[in-house]
């Protein structure tokens, strides 16, 4: 069980890494981050750039965290883990992006 979390955590480890890289670097970016890949709408919609940027930055950082916490769990309870992944890729993905039309509401 232990080899099984070990590949559970760096999995989440690699889920998280581009996150938390886009955080915490393109926030003070010129141009609005993207929750999509391939938005190129978002120059239209966006009036204040800084502050979507500083909102959406804070939200990819915390979805980079719980993913390091997820490999964490994944490496204590691994099948416990194995569903928070699950309810990650589901749930979480819905309930994110509509934390993220409420930022691009706000900052439009």
């Amino acid at each position: 069980m232990i080899m099984e979390g070990i590949v559970g955590l760096v999995c989440c480890i690699l889920c998280a890494f581009p996150l938390f890289v886009m955080g915490h670097y393109n926030k003070n970016s010129r141009e609005p981050l993207t929750f999509w890949a391939g938005d190129k709408s978002l120059k239209e919609k966006v009036k204040d750039i800084q502050g979507y940027n500083n909102e959406i930055s804070k939200l990819y950082i915390k979805c980079a965290l719980v993913f390091v916490a997820t490999g964490i769990l994944c490496l204590i309870f691994f099948w416990f883990g194995i569903i928070c992944v699950l309810l990650e890729s589901t749930l979480g993905i819905y309930v994110i992006w509509r934390i993220y039309k409420n930022i691009l509401l706000r900052h439009s």
